[in-house]
């Protein structure tokens, strides 16, 4: 019984001797990768952090971008790390933190020449943040819920084009804001249509009216025309209905027989 009891007792004695040399083992890397970190430089903590950022090494690319611009702010090399930073929480999926590091960027850089970029990524994670797998994935149409995040990525991506039009990004924002716009219009065409079933005309023509002003050109525009002509014609707004029902005719004129056999294909049997 002794002998059994002074073994166990051995044993415990041995993993706590482990477990102290592995505290002291630990304590050592820590202050050692404590003292390197004081040690080094800015240009050797960006080279730390970018590195890590290409091998998508994202957390600890992190922790040496922050380490760069806590003991290094005011260095062109703290600068390139927060534009870097920007892109590192985004790819992570720490997507408020990328906004929050993107407006924080435009405050206190709005003449950096790559200011445009950190514009680029606002509008970008905005644009994502919109659940389009979901959609296609179940079939939902998401233009009947409110875009508040579409009215953001627009906002930003508008800002890339207008204001910096030979950006590298400008042609893909400018992609990105025509899917944006058609959509928010879709959005006004089903408001339009909800408020046309509860006899809200009034309502629903003031929205197809906002859809011809702010989203002309969009595919949404001649929904949106024969909303307000159908809406006139309830409220006895003749004149108004006249002359919606001539703009109408005139952008979209009826399509003769031989035009819509040349648009018609065999399996489009409801055309």
């Amino acid at each position: 019984m002794s002998s059994k009891l002074s073994a166990a007792t051995g044993r415990w004695r041995l993993l706590g001797a482990i477990f102290v040399v592995s505290l002291a083992l630990l304590s050592g890397c820590h202050s050692r990768s404590t003292k390197n970190l004081k040690k080094a430089t800015a240009q050797s903590l960006y080279a730390l952090a970018h590195k890590a950022m290409v091998n998508n090494d994202y957390e600890f690319a992190i922790k040496q971008y922050e380490a760069l611009t806590s003991r290094f702010p005011f260095t062109s090399e703290a600068r390139q790390a927060r534009l870097d930073l920007i892109y590192v929480y985004y790819r992570k999926g720490e997507k408020e933190t990328a906004v929050d590091a993107v407006e924080q960027f435009i405050r206190e850089n709005p003449t950096h020449p790559r200011v445009d970029y950190a514009w680029y990524m606002k509008g970008l994670i905005y644009y994502e943040r919109t659940p389009f797998a979901i959609e296609r994935f179940f079939g939902v149409d998401m233009t009947k819920r409110p875009p508040t995040d579409a009215v953001k990525s627009i906002n930003a991506f508008t800002t890339v084009v207008t204001q910096y039009p030979n950006s590298d990004y400008s042609h893909d924002a400018l992609k990105r804001l025509t899917y944006l716009r058609n959509r928010l219009a879709e959005y006004e065409i089903n408001v339009a249509r909800w408020y046309i079933k509860r006899g809200a005309y009034i309502a629903a023509a003031r929205r197809a009216e906002g859809v011809v002003e702010q989203y002309d050109g969009s595919p949404a525009e001649q929904p949106a025309l024969a909303i307000l002509l159908d809406c006139y014609r309830r409220l006895g707004y003749t004149d108004l209905a006249s002359n919606v029902e001539k703009v109408y005719a005139y952008n979209y004129p009826p399509k003769s027989e031989s035009e819509n056999a040349k648009g018609k294909h065999w399996w489009q049997i409801w055309r």
